[in-house]
């Protein structure tokens, strides 16, 4: 029994496996690389998100404020490709990227610089983003016909016969992995998690790495 933790990776993957496996005996079609494909686009956007909460969780805190900055940075982004459909796909990206960051960095000062607790600070800013979504767009949906046809075409667009979504989480899954095994930061962010007081006398700067692990969930 002392050995499943080291091998708590293989055991979730068995798991994952046998499930699959499962749902195939009942339904076919399930293991189609086709169909695995779509699955795993379906959840690219899940996928990154936990990866930006995980970093968060390994800290000993939360962010619970992470969907409503998803639906403002998500609306933001929307409402200038609807008004000024010229703007590149990249800015676009790049301004969403910022929006986030921004959201993250106002969370990561609230329980750096002001030591409030991380369920306080984001539970008020969940609903601070909820309802600037709700001011800056009037109550009202951005529908897919005022957008651009590019902007919208960029979830079915693929590279190598799999869609640019998949490629962007398989990136930053990658990204995180090197982060987490191969970084100072990886390393600090998981001693603070096993034991806050005992990182400050291994000369980690816990507020600043909670500040930055706030800036990537963002």
């Amino acid at each position: 029994m002392k050995a499943l933790p080291r091998y708590r990776e293989v055991w979730l993957l068995a798991a994952i496996v046998v499930l699959i496996g499962l749902v195939s005996m009942r339904f076919p079609g399930f293991n189609t690389p086709a169909n695995l494909r779509q699955v795993f686009n379906d959840t690219s956007i899940l996928m990154i998100l936990a990866l930006g909460q995980m970093v968060v969780i390994l800290t000993r805190s939360i962010d619970l404020s992470m969907a409503s900055n998803l639906c403002f940075t998500g609306m933001v982004v929307a409402m200038l490709n609807a008004a000024h459909p010229a703007i590149p796909i990249p800015l676009l990206i790049v301004i969403a990227l910022l929006v986030g960051l921004v959201l993250g960095v106002i969370n990561g000062l609230l329980v750096w610089r002001l030591n409030i607790p991380s369920i306080v600070v984001t539970l008020g800013t969940l609903t601070i983003y909820r309802g600037a979504t709700f001011v800056i767009s009037g109550g009202a949906w951005v529908n897919a016909d005022q957008m651009s046809p590019e902007f919208i075409g960029l979830q079915r667009a693929a590279f190598l016969g799999i869609p640019v979504l998949s490629w962007i989480a398989i990136l930053v899954i990658a990204l995180f992995f090197l982060v987490m095994t191969r970084t100072a930061l990886g390393r600090s962010i998981y001693a603070i998690g096993v034991n806050p007081t005992a990182s400050v006398y291994a000369g980690i700067d816990v507020g600043r790495t909670k500040f930055i692990v706030f800036c990537i969930s963002g």
